[in-house]
């Protein structure tokens, strides 16, 4: 068999999926990244740094020194703090926080605001607002979401269109910045049947919403991925919570 049809035979039988991202080896993460990483201030998240993968989602992300970056629905401030190592003193951070969901997280916010007034983190800001109306004060290069763009259509949160919410964030963003969602993944088939009960959203649905505004789906990464995650319990079960099966998807802005 002549070696260019064995080639090919061997390709089709095993297809390559060019948009799942490999993920970065430590020599390919960013400089940058690194340092932000190693930052001394954060010396009490590194604990979790493994377990979050986060040089890999910096990197996934393309977050670089300079930018304007929005860290929506921050949490902890986890990647707050490295995002503010990373686009240092030329670039800026906004924590945003939906009201409706500043209520049911109010020690959160409270860490966010005391977060801002430290000299360290000079360049992040907090944003407050509706959840049915995302915006910013400037457009911006990253938006950045963890594990909460399936509260949008949850009671709590007013039941926000995620296509209405989908739209805004395209609107926010400079030609050519990106997306990035991270969330726990629900059945596949499942839509938003979960959102509310088992705190999961279909990966598929995530995908057609966001596409349908605009974006173009620009890759994925598996470092978040579990395959040993049934699907179909809460992700704070104890058998499964900071360990849950999760997407991250990019999405592009076009121009």
């Amino acid at each position: 068999m002549r070696p260019t049809v064995l080639a090919v035979l061997v390709a089709l039988a095993f297809p390559v999926t060019s948009a799942l991202a490999t993920p970065p080896a430590p020599s390919d993460i960013p400089a940058y990244v690194t340092a932000a990483i190693n930052d001394p201030a954060r010396k009490d998240d590194t604990a979790d740094d493994e377990r979050r993968k986060v040089g890999e989602l910096m990197t996934f992300a393309q977050v670089k020194p300079g930018q304007a970056v929005v860290d929506l629905i921050p949490g902890s401030g986890y990647f707050t703090r490295v995002f503010s190592a990373v686009v240092g003193p030329k670039g800026h951070v906004y924590a945003v926080w939906p009201n409706e969901y500043a209520k049911e997280s109010k020690t959160d916010v409270q860490a966010s605001k005391a977060l801002v007034a430290q000299p360290h983190y000079a360049n992040v800001g907090v944003l407050m607002g509706p959840a049915a109306t995302f915006k910013t004060p400037e457009k911006v290069d990253l938006v950045f979401t963890s594990q909460n763009y399936h509260d949008y259509p949850d009671k709590f949160m007013g039941k926000v269109d995620p296509v209405a919410f989908d739209k805004q964030v395209f609107d926010s963003l400079k030609p050519g910045g990106l997306f990035v969602v991270i969330d726990h993944a629900a059945e596949a088939g499942s839509g938003m049947r979960d959102t509310d009960t088992l705190h999961r959203i279909d990966p598929a649905i995530v995908k057609k919403q966001v596409e349908s505004v605009g974006f173009v789906f620009d890759g994925e990464s598996d470092v978040l991925r579990n395959p040993a995650d049934p699907h179909n319990i809460k992700v704070f079960d104890k058998s499964i919570r900071g360990h849950t099966d999760q997407f991250v998807y990019r999405f592009r802005k076009p121009g």
